[in-house]
């Protein structure tokens, strides 16, 4: 295509798109009563076209003018009910027109892999960092309504909890029950990687939405030792899944946590007492803000053109029946 062609079509779009400003779309939410559009047609060509209404009066001397343009105001005038009762039509068929676009917040899907060892027993604050936790994951849940939440439990071994749910009451109400002290089937140790390899796989099967973990450990993990935590990060991206990783009750991050984390597209975090623990929840939140999407147009009732079109005509055929018709008794 050549550049005279390529400029010939953008001035067409333009031009188009500048009609389509000035000329309104007219949609309809009973398009099927158009068709009584055809009675006014009719009654507008038999108007138009009928003859037999002239009226031959005898004049002495003088030879009687056609009129023409006289009978074609009459004529015009005889239209004026056929019009009104298009409008009426298109009226009870609805008449819409576009308004603002519907947005709905874009779903995130949220996995929460919770620490279970014997270590989030110790005190944090008021109570444990298990306790400290679960606050922190609810008050971050309350702020995120309209996501779906799921909840994994990990040690040694690994527990799906609460399945992915867009029901905040059903997903708080299963938080209290895996207290680490309460507990022994998942075993005592932390074995991270193979906790975010079974959130990858549930959030994976999640066609809809985007996709997050929340990690929530006090320690260390051996299974993410030797480069793991890097292959494990990519594979995260890959899956488009960030993890955010919160390293409770300690000073410093272990580094293969951090670099998971990194690797992902998330971050990781430290949090030393409960205030900076709902603080970091905080920032994730500002992180991962609640995106909306268009998920369709609004249409608007659009009655104010036609009912202002019958009532012109309806007024300019009250005022032609004082004397523009063709009996004038």
């Amino acid at each position: 295509m050549d550049e005279q062609t390529a400029n010939a079509i953008a001035g067409s779009d333009e031009a188009s798109s500048g009609w389509s400003r000035l000329i309104p779309e007219f949609m309809f939410d009973s398009p099927g009563r158009l068709w009584l559009l055809i009675i006014p047609v009719l009654l507008l060509i038999w108007v138009w076209k009928r003859s037999g209404r002239r009226l031959a009066l005898p004049l002495d001397h003088r030879t009687s003018g056609s009129r023409k343009t006289l009978g074609a105001m009459i004529t015009l005038m005889e239209s004026t009910p056929a019009i009104i009762l298009a409008a009426v039509i298109l009226i009870l068929a609805g008449p819409l027109r576009t308004g603002s676009p519907i947005r709905e917040r874009r779903l995130t899907n949220i996995e929460f892999c919770v620490d279970c060892s014997g270590s989030m027993t110790a005190k944090f604050g008021e109570g444990d960092r298990y306790d400290a936790s679960m606050k922190a994951i609810n008050e971050f849940v309350s702020l995120r309504k309209g996501d779906a939440f799921g909840l994994t439990f990990f040690a040694t071994d690994v527990i799906r909890w609460c399945p992915l749910t867009r029901d905040a009451s059903a997903f708080q109400c299963a938080l209290p029950f895996m207290k680490p002290d309460s507990q022994r089937a998942i075993g005592g140790g932390t074995m991270i990687a193979r906790a975010v390899q079974n959130c990858r796989k549930t959030l994976l099967q999640e066609d809809s939405g985007d996709r997050m973990i929340v990690l929530v450990s006090d320690g260390a993990s051996s299974d993410l030792m030797n480069g793991v935590s890097e292959d494990l990060g990519r594979e995260l991206k890959a899956a488009n899944i960030a993890i955010f990783a919160i390293h409770i009750g300690g000073d410093v991050i272990p580094e293969d946590i951090t670099t998971m984390a990194t690797a992902s597209g998330g971050t990781a975090f430290v949090s030393g007492d409960q205030a900076g623990l709902e603080q970091v929840f905080t920032r994730i939140d500002a992180m991962k803000p609640v995106e909306l999407e268009t998920v369709g147009i609004e249409y608007i009732q659009n009655f104010q053109p036609f009912c202002l079109l019958a009532g012109c005509f309806a007024l300019v055929w009250g005022l032609g029946s004082f004397g523009l018709r063709y009996t004038p008794w």
